[in-house]
């Protein structure tokens, strides 16, 4: 790479709490950009799109960001106090344990975004980074899911903007190799390198992998970007492998070629884990509209956990006619299995109330239970991967 600042040369980036009502209304009958003044876009940036579905689908991507926004405090306070009824006495070692930290005053936190562990049983020593998904009562999580806006990096191929933002994107939509964070917010991407290079020293021999879920899965593969990115090559010889569980699609098909490239150039394993009907894997859309493209080997696995190596997902864009009725008989299934699956698989399969409620859920939008932890937990234990004869 040519630049130490890795710019952004091209890119269309959506300000959903710069824009108006007229805005929103001028967006949909107006195919100059120039006059909304929620998008910014590069110079490169085509102004004009007369294409209406591209324009319909970066209204109701705003749109749904200011919804997300406007509800973000009672979705966090809904959301705090539900986690909080479910955790506070498992997470406090019990009733007698929570009374101690009461009266201690000591009560735990959780606000990690992605976790570092080592496992020194193994030989050689392997660090897991993980990113955490979705949480489901962040509104700036769910913004960051929905954001279509996109950066475009020469010789690499247009990327998720939400998620490079997320990631910690620099100002001026750059990727310089290092910055001077002292008196600033943490980020993300240059955050954990630091630490993978501190862990990584004191273990010569060690390696690491990269996993997430849902938008820890996309924040994973797009880790590993950046890092190819910024050619650190002294931690990608030492990356074993990439595996992300419901990861949504991060790029076009220029930087899946890109990444494709890299990974082998690395020896990096990169396996996507789908699981039935999980809808986010299927977004954004693959289509002539948003052109966005999974890349690497995707393990598919149904309903029954039995799984095959596929290129792309079945039923690859989630709306589509002829999967409506086998979703909707698999939605009951699932909420079926729910109640067997103690006695099939074992007690530690049991599902919790809130799962099956979620079940419940999954009757009208079929697509969302799958994505929950629970199926992808079940899947890495009880699933069984055929493999096509060559």
């Amino acid at each position: 790479m040519a630049s130490e600042e890795y710019l952004c040369q091209n890119y269309l980036f959506l300000k959903p709490k710069e824009a108006t009502l007229f805005d929103l209304i001028r967006l949909l009958y107006s195919s100059n950009l120039e006059e909304i003044r929620f998008v910014e876009f590069s110079d490169q940036a085509d102004r004009h799109i007369d294409n209406f579905r591209r324009r319909w689908l970066i209204f109701i991507s705003v749109v749904a960001q200011k919804l997300l926004l406007f509800i973000r405090i009672p979705l966090a306070i809904v959301g705090n106090v539900l986690e909080l009824c479910l955790n506070l006495l498992s997470s406090n070692g019990g009733f007698l344990r929570l009374l101690y930290n009461l009266f201690t005053g000591y009560l735990e936190s959780f606000s990690t975004e992605a976790l570092l562990l080592q496992d020194t049983r193994a030989d050689p020593s392997v660090i897991v980074v993980a990113f955490r998904g979705t949480s489901p009562f962040q509104a700036i999580d769910w913004c960051t899911d929905i954001d279509i806006s996109w950066y475009e990096l020469q010789n690499v191929g247009k990327i998720h903007g939400g998620f490079m933002k997320a990631l910690g994107l620099q100002p001026k939509e750059s990727w310089p190799k290092e910055i001077d964070d002292q008196g600033s917010p943490p980020f993300a991407y240059y955050t954990i390198r630091k630490i993978l290079r501190k862990m990584l020293q004191k273990n010569k021999d060690a390696k690491f992998i990269v996993t997430g879920h849902s938008l820890g899965g996309a924040l994973a593969i797009l880790f590993v970007f950046v890092l190819v990115l910024h050619e650190e090559a002294s931690l990608l010889e030492r990356l074993e492998g990439v595996y992300t569980f419901g990861q949504p699609r991060v790029g076009d098909s220029i930087f899946g070629e890109f990444m494709k490239k890299n990974l082998k150039k690395y020896e990096v394993n990169y396996l996507r884990f789908v699981y039935s009907n999980d809808i986010v894997p299927r977004l954004p859309y693959d289509d002539k509209t948003l052109l966005f493209k999974h890349f690497g080997d995707c393990l598919y696995f149904n309903s029954c956990y039995k799984g095959k190596v596929l290129v792309e997902e079945p039923n690859k864009n989630y709306f589509n006619l002829s999967w409506i009725v086998p979703e909707y008989l698999n939605a009951v299934w699932e909420l079926i299995r729910s109640f067997i699956i103690p006695y099939t698989a074992g007690p530690d399969y049991r599902e919790s109330w809130f799962m099956r409620f979620a079940r419940v859920i999954g009757l009208v939008i079929p697509g969302l239970p799958p994505h929950c932890p629970q199926d992808y937990n079940n899947v890495t234990r009880l699933g069984s991967i055929t493999y096509s004869a060559a």
